[in-house]
C-alpha cells in the first residue's frame, strides 16, 4: 500500500500531516472530528497556565500556557488514586491533536480498541514551544527562554497533576521526542505510572549523526542573515528551507519513497510541492528551539531506576534511530522490566513515522497493558 506520509512525526513540524484554568474546554472543530470518525465521543480542548516557571537555563516566565486535548473521563479508586489516565506525548514540532488522525486514533481510541476512550482518560498535551502552547513565535521570538527536555517534562507533570487533577498514570506513551520524554518520566517520576511505551528513539544522549543533522538545522537558521538574531520581521527563507530539507530526509522511508516516486519527474514535482507547503507553515525560531531542546537529553545513566514495565519499539527503516548501532538492544538490558521490539522493514513500516501507524505495533501495546495490569 502506497502512502505519501513517510515522516509523519517530523512532518508535523511542517504543518503537513501544528490566566486560563482547566475549566476552559471546548469541542474540537467539526473538521477534526471528521478525521477521526471512530472516536466514541468528541475530544475536548483546554488551556492551563503554569505561573512563575523556572527553566533549567535559569530563565523564568511569569506564565507558561499549556494547551491540551483530552478524550474520556478520569476515574479514581476509593483511595482517590487515578486509575485510567493515559499520557501520550508528541514528537518535535507536533501537537496533541496530531494523535487524532485515523492511523492512530482510529486504531487505538475507538470502542473495544486498546485505549478505548470510554474506558480511559487520554491526555494529549501540546508541549511548550509547540501547537497552541507558549512558544517563541507568540511574540518573544529569540528572547523566549531556551527550554530543554527537562523543562518540557516538568511542565507536562504540572499539567497532569495540577491542571487535570491526575495523580497517577496507567500508561505513558510517546513518539520520537515524546519517546525520549517517556524515558525521562520513567526515571524522574518512577512511581507515577504503571507502564511505559517509548516509540522511535534511543535512551542515550543525542550524538553522532543524530546530533549532526540537528546542528545543521540550527546553524542553517542562525547563519541566515535574514534571521537577524531571531528578531526578523520576514521569515528567513534560506534557513527555513535547510530545516525543511533535513526534516524531509530524516523522516523518510526509503521503500515507500522509491515506490511512490519512481521517476525523476515525479520526485522533483513532489519535492517542489512539499517545499512550497512546508516553508509556508514554519516559523524559524519555533523550529530552532524545538530542534535544539534535545541538547542535554541523556537518560542512559538512570535506566536501572525505572520501575514500570517498558515496551520499547523502533523500526528498522528509521533514519534517526538506525538499528545497526545496536544501542536499543544494549540499553534495554539496564531496564529491570524492559523489552525491546525492532520492527523489520516492510510495506507496513514508514521510516521514523512508523511510530504513528498504530496498526503496526498495537499488539505490543496490548501485551504491555496486560502485563502491567494493576
Amino acid at each position: 500500500m502506497k502512502k505519501m506520509l513517510w515522516g509523519i512525526g517530523f512532518a508535523a513540524i511542517l504543518g503537513l500531516m501544528g490566566a486560563v484554568g482547566v475549566g476552559a474546554q471546548q469541542s474540537l472543530p467539526k473538521q477534526a472530528l471528521q478525521k477521526s470518525p471512530e472516536l466514541p465521543e468528541p475530544p475536548q480542548e483546554g488551556d492551563f497556565v503554569v505561573r512563575d516557571f523556572h527553566f533549567q537555563s535559569g530563565e523564568t516566565l511569569a506564565e507558561v500556557r499549556l494547551h491540551y486535548t483530552t478524550l474520556g473521563t478520569p476515574v479514581k479508586d476509593a483511595g482517590g488514586r487515578t486509575t485510567n489516565a493515559v499520557l501520550i506525548l508528541h514528537g518535535t514540532g507536533g501537537d496533541g491533536r496530531g494523535f487524532l488522525r485515523p492511523i492512530f486514533a482510529g486504531v487505538l481510541f475507538g470502542l473495544g480498541q486498546p485505549l478505548d476512550a470510554t474506558k480511559y482518560f487520554i491526555i494529549l498535551p501540546d508541549d511548550i514551544g509547540h501547537g497552541k502552547s507558549s512558544k517563541p513565535s507568540d511574540g518573544m521570538h529569540a528572547h523566549f527562554p531556551q527550554y530543554e527536555y527537562a523543562d518540557m517534562v516538568e511542565l507536562q507533570r504540572e499539567l497532569v497533576e495540577k491542571g487535570l487533577g491526575v495523580n497517577h498514570l496507567r500508561l505513558v506513551m510517546g513518539t520520537s521526542m515524546g519517546c525520549m520524554h517517556s524515558w525521562m518520566w520513567g526515571e524522574t517520576f518512577a512511581d507515577f505510572m504503571d507502564a511505559l511505551m517509548p516509540l522511535a528513539c534511543q535512551p542515550v544522549a543525542i550524538a553522532g549523526r543524530n546530533r549532526i543533522w540537528r546542528k545543521m538545522v540550527i546553524d542553517g537558521i542562525r547563519q541566515d542573515p535574514d534571521w537577524k538574531n531571531g528578531d526578523y520581521t520576514v521569515e528567513p527563507r534560506a534557513g527555513l528551507q535547510i530545516g525543511a530539507d533535513f526534516l524531509l530526509i530524516v523522516g523518510s522511508a526509503p521503500l515507500h519513497m522509491q515506490e511512490d516516486l519512481p521517476t525523476r519527474e515525479a520526485t522533483d514535482k513532489y519535492l517542489d510541492d512539499f517545499m512550497k507547503r512546508s516553508v509556508a507553515g514554519l516559523d524559524a525560531n519555533d523550529l530552532l528551539y524545538a530542534v535544539s531542546a534535545s541538547r542535554n537529553y541523556d537518560p542512559s545513566g538512570k535506566l536501572g531506576e525505572i520501575r514500570a514495565p517498558v515496551m520499547f519499539v523502533n523500526s528498522a527503516d528509521d533514519f534517526i534511530n538506525p538499528p545497526e548501532l545496536g544501542i536499543a538492544e544494549r540499553e534495554i538490558k539496564k531496564v529491570p522490566n524492559g523489552k525491546f521490539i525492532l520492527l523489520p522493514v516492510s510495506e507496513e513500516t514508514h521510516g521514523h513515522g512508523t511510530h504513528t501507524y498504530a496498526a503496526v505495533w498495537q499488539q505490543y501495546l496490548k501485551d504491555l497493558l496486560a502485563q502491567s495490569r494493576p
